[in-house]
Order: C-alpha cells, then structure tokens, then sequence
C-alpha cells in the first residue's frame, strides 16, 4: 500500500468538531497540532482554554488542557508556566475574549515577558455568544449590538493587536497571519512554529494573531466570507512579523497569500 501522506496529528483527538461551517478555527486548530507533533513536545504541553468558540478546545487536543475564566487565559498560563518552566504552555483566544475583557491580561503578560505562547484567532465578531460587536470588528459592519454597522465615532476603530503589543519594549515574538486560504495556512504554520520554538528555547513571549471567517455571525456563506476577509480585513490587519526578539535574524515577512 502507498505510504500515508496525510495523516491526522497525533495531538489532535480524533472527534468532530462543535465549529459551524466554513469556520477556520478547525483548521487552526490541526495547524498548532502540527506544530507540536513536529517539535516533539506533546507529552510537555499544555493548553489554556478560555470562554468563547474556543472553550472546548479540549475537547480537540490531545494533550493537557487548563480551562479559564473569560479573558484570562493569559493569567493561567502565566501560573502554569512559572510554576513549571519546562512545559511548554499556550493560550487559544478569540478576539472578543482577548482583546475585550481580556485586554489587561494580555497586555501585562507580554510586558511581563511571559515565556508562553499565545494564539489569538481574530474573526471581527464574538462568536458564541451571538455575534455582537467586538474591538476587532470592521467600521462599517454590521453586528446583533450594532445593527447598522459600527460606528468608529462612538465605538471607536478596531483595535490592531498584533501592532499594539510590538510597541512594549520586552523582547518578544508578535506576528500576523491567516488561514483563509491554502497558503495562508501554510504561512501560518510557519509562524506558529516559530513562536513555539522561542518558548521551547526559553527566548520570550510570543503571540500569532490569525485572521478567521465566521460566516454564521457574518450572515454570508463560507465562500463569500473568504472574499469578505481578502477585502476588507487583510487591508485593515496586514499579515507579517512586527517584532522578533533581539539576534532574530530570520526574514520578517511571510510569503504573499
């Protein structure tokens, strides 16, 4: 028989997932697996799950998993990693969990210098709970808590949290990708696996941000969710690197989705 060429990962359980269709956080998902599976060090990771679309994260790892309260996964993870520096120990987010309530947690653990990893999924929307308004949705779009499209002189404009925390001083890896396409994802992974690396080498804090859809709470199908990303986030979060720590000398800038 041939030889396999495309396998599940072993630190992704083998069960459907809860996500609706066409959302990109399955697919996020097998790309951390991967990423762990590679480096060799699912026996030593551990998972923070907070509340959001991604509060049965594990559910979908096969490795330990720490739940959290709403927006403080960042917190836990600190905790986690200080008490055993050889774990390696990452948070999973949404935007509304990070970048709402969540805000000061992930702000101070990466001033702090947190040697954990945090991924942060970016759809524009909550999505769980009903698909109100985030800090990350778009001027203009439309949300259950802004009917009529946001209004950046009341609401103010999405917050861009990759940039946001590569202004802190401390050392850190901060990046952007997405996983809307193919090679995006594939970009992505690459991110990924450099910001586990630089926790499984002891260098520094680091965060991915990765552009989803969630066509549900968007009301558009998954095809046209895509094209809604492409146009109208990518010009607004612009995939890349925006901090390394110091001696990095890798290139900054992923491949062009």
């Amino acid at each position: 028989m041939p030889e396999a060429v495309f396998v599940r990962p072993d630190s992704l359980s083998d069960v459907s997932t809860h996500y609706c269709p066409g959302c990109t956080h399955g697919i996020i998902h097998r790309l951390v697996a991967e990423v762990i599976d590679e480096l060799g060090i699912r026996e030593r990771t551990v998972g923070v799950a907070p509340v959001g679309c991604s509060v049965l994260a594990y559910n979908y790892f096969d490795c330990d998993f720490h739940e959290a309260a709403h927006g403080r996964a960042p917190a836990v993870a600190t905790g986690i990693k200080r008490a055993r520096p050889d774990l390696a120990v990452f948070a999973y987010q949404g935007d509304g969990d990070l970048a709402s309530i969540g805000m000061a947690e992930i702000v101070h653990c990466a001033n702090r210098g947190e040697k954990v990893t945090v991924v942060f999924v970016n759809n524009a929307i909550y999505g769980m709970t009903g698909g109100q308004m985030a800090p990350t949705t778009m001027p203009g779009q439309s949300a259950t808590t802004c009917q009529m499209g946001r209004d950046v002189e009341t609401a103010g404009h999405p917050i861009r949290v990759a940039e946001l925390i590569s202004t802190l001083r401390t050392p850190a890896f901060v990046a952007r990708a997405s996983s809307h396409s193919p090679l995006a994802a594939v970009n992505a992974k690459e991110m990924l696996r450099r910001a586990f690396k630089y926790q499984v080498e002891g260098r520094c804090f680091s965060l991915v941000e990765v552009l989803s859809t969630c066509p549900t709470n968007w009301g558009l199908t998954p095809a046209e969710s895509t094209e809604w990303l492409e146009k109208t986030m990518l010009p607004y979060y612009p995939l890349g690197v925006f901090k390394t720590p110091d001696g990095d000398d890798r290139a900054p800038l992923p491949r062009k989705p």
